[in-house]
């Protein structure tokens, strides 16, 4: 009894309010990785899907998707698409961020329409980039054709370089609020007084953001582009929905691989094994992530 009233002294109260929270973790995202991490070291396909006494396969699994070349190309193609989203969705949030950083009238009411795109669910953006950039009736075409700038409709979605194209435009358009809204935030714990003393001493603007402004987003900018890796990366029904994984592969991310080989060709092992893959890289580039914060605190 004297040890229930300890537990339940106020210092201890904080675990109490915490459980529930990590108990839903532990269910619901813990189990199902642990399974899906053994599941990846058995042979399990639809015959062996019900069989008590599954067939273990040690590494193999692992080994055969790293000899597999649409595995390769999965990976790449995320790499590609990761990098790209993030330098130009970055770049455009960070000139975002800067503009309404300024004392205007309809700078908010601006910022918050922009954050639109952010707060729309993928699926929806899926859909209406997929008919932006379709072939018969995509609204792209349609300009592009009245401008007199193309003759022939351009099938952006089922040729390989240009199906690229439009999912990472599509992601592009989902990150730039994420970015800005994040900037604008670091660009509000800057002191005004550092900006009128520099401007005091005959600092230029140029000089002011590479000295000031720069410098002191630092631990902003480090926390966005590791989180934007984070989303980017994992992404899934975004393409899934555009483009399937194609042309010829041609937009195969490591997550709709995994979906391809698990529940399209019922290799669940070979899908699970693409996931951890997935899984490690995230968890290596997120402990840079707590990396950073650690070191800022």
């Amino acid at each position: 009894m004297k040890r229930i009233k300890q537990f339940f002294r106020y210092d201890n109260v904080g675990w109490l309010y915490v459980f529930p929270a990590f108990a839903y973790m532990l269910y619901f995202v813990g189990y199902p990785i642990l399974q899906n991490i053994i599941l990846s070291f058995q042979d399990v396909t639809m015959r062996t899907l019900t069989s008590p006494d599954k067939p273990f396969a040690g590494l193999q699994n692992y080994i055969e998707i790293f000899q597999d070349k649409v595995f390769r190309t999965s990976l790449t193609n995320t790499l590609v698409f990761t990098v790209s989203c993030l330098v130009v969705q970055f770049l455009i949030g960070f000139a975002l961020a800067l503009f309404f950083n300024r004392n205007f009238k309809i700078a908010k009411p601006v910022r918050g329409l922009l954050m639109m795109p952010w707060m729309i669910p993928i699926t929806v953006t899926a859909l209406m980039f997929k008919f932006i950039f379709g072939t018969d009736v995509g609204i792209l075409n349609y300009i592009l054709s009245s401008l007199g700038l193309i003759k022939e409709n351009i099938e952006w979605l089922t040729t390989p370089g240009t199906a690229m194209f439009a999912v990472i435009c599509a992601n592009v358009w989902i990150g730039i609020p994420f970015n800005m809204i994040l900037i604008s935030t670091g660009l509000t714990t800057i002191p005004k007084e550092l900006y009128e003393s520099a401007s005091i001493d005959g600092a230029g603007k140029v000089q002011t953001f590479f000295k000031i402004t720069l410098p002191l987003l630092r631990p902003t900018i480090e926390s966005v582009l590791i989180l934007g890796f984070i989303y980017t990366f994992k992404v899934f029904d975004l393409v899934y929905v555009m483009t399937g994984g194609g042309p010829v592969n041609s937009t195969h991310m490591l997550s709709t691989y995994s979906y391809k080989l698990s529940f399209e060709m019922f290799k669940y092992s070979k899908g699970s094994a693409v996931a951890n893959v997935l899984l490690i890289i995230l968890l290596i580039v997120g402990s840079f992530y707590l990396r950073a914060t650690k070191e800022e605190d």
